[in-house]
């Protein structure tokens, strides 16, 4: 992101803010006009108490006036004026100017607004442009490979066996993954985002997810246990929204887990909130990272390795898991583990949960 520029640098003329203390807009133009009357009186009676006459003393005092106000004034309206420059160089694009803001009136009010205003359209550009660099390297990847799966198939190289169409299966489900979560993220946008809310049954429902979720442990050979206490726990929530949340964190899980090891999917009653902990004995994610991974497009990395960036993922999932619990009422998070990683879902036991409406901020 470039730095913020001030267009104090860009003005052939040096502003003086005298003024700049005063809180109001009121009191700066009465100092003003007390100023230049008071000034021009003064030049008046200076010139007839030495006999220089009103055709001289006249123009001189209103002269001398003109001046003072032209000074005082221009540091009064000189953030209006960068403000105008600075926004046609954010309607060029360039969003990255800033106006000074020195002055508490109303005038350095709209400046400070300017500013965040600013701040945050460099922000929204950014992450357009993180957006679509994201999202075309993540669809052409599984593309790119689904394409050269087909072609050999059609030029004879390899035969339509059940092993070549399982890989071109995991493809097309790779990018269905992807769409799904940029549909998600499109309906938060947009604020379409409704729960249909009933008691979901833990044991049932986690036991359910942990069956879905060995296929994508196979090829490691990860077995997936549930305890639930008590049996019979219950949870308020929308199952589907529910059931992204565990597919996703299971799917993450298995992908970070050695090879045939187990990943726990322990839920209880902690007080007035119900806990689910998805637990693998993966690497872990660093404790630096912990506040970003439920970002957009942002994957985590092995904490013994720095830099070392996780394989696969599309660095949406865990923002839309993040997004799903929110809109219950609860909350996730990394908890603190001495080995492997334990993704802690939060939600409510009891009451009605929010009606699905959630501030955008959430995922920026």
């Amino acid at each position: 992101m470039p730095a913020p520029r001030h267009v104090r640098g860009q003005q052939r003329l040096p502003d003086v803010r005298p003024l700049d203390r005063f809180r109001s807009i009121k009191i700066k133009l009465g100092i003003l006009v007390a100023a230049t009357v008071t000034l021009a009186s003064f030049i008046t009676w200076v010139g007839l108490s030495r006999h220089l006459g009103p055709t001289r003393t006249l123009p001189l005092a209103i002269a001398i006036s003109l001046v003072v106000t032209q000074v005082l004034a221009r540091g009064m309206t000189s953030p209006l004026r960068e403000m105008t420059y600075a926004a046609r160089q954010m309607a060029s694009g360039d969003y990255s100017w800033r106006v000074r803001a020195t002055s508490a009136d109303e005038v350095g009010q709209l400046a400070s607004a300017f500013n965040t205003m600013a701040d945050d359209l460099q922000q929204s550009d950014q992450f357009r442009r993180e957006l679509v660099a994201n999202v075309s390297h993540e669809l052409r990847t599984p593309v790119t490979a689904l394409q050269a799966q087909l072609e050999n198939i059609v030029d004879g190289v390899d035969e339509p066996d059940p092993a070549t169409m399982e890989a071109a299966l995991a493809q097309t489900e790779r990018l269905g993954r992807l769409v799904t979560y940029l549909l998600d993220l499109s309906r938060l946008e947009a604020g379409d985002a409704p729960l249909d809310i009933s008691q979901v049954r833990l044991s049932e429902f986690l036991q359910e997810a942990a069956d879905g979720a060995q296929l994508v442990g196979a090829a490691k050979r990860l077995r997936f246990t549930v305890t639930v206490e008590p049996a019979d726990l219950t949870v308020p929530g929308d199952p589907e929204r529910l059931h992204q949340v565990v597919a996703n964190l299971l799917h993450n899980a298995a992908r970070h887990s050695p090879v045939d090891d187990e990943v726990r999917l322990v839920a209880s009653r902690v007080g007035g909130d119900v806990r689910i902990d998805v637990i693998d004995n993966g690497p872990g994610i660093a404790a630096a990272q912990r506040a970003q991974i439920f970002e957009r497009f942002v994957r985590g990395n092995n904490p013994a390795t720095t830099g070392q960036t996780s394989t696969g993922g599309t660095g949406l999932g865990l923002a839309i898991v993040r997004w799903a619990v929110e809109l219950h009422g609860g909350r996730i998070e990394v908890a603190d583990t001495e080995t492997g990683c334990t993704m802690r879902v939060t939600l409510p036991a009891a009451g009605a949960p929010p009606t699905g409406e959630i501030a955008l901020t959430t995922l920026s």
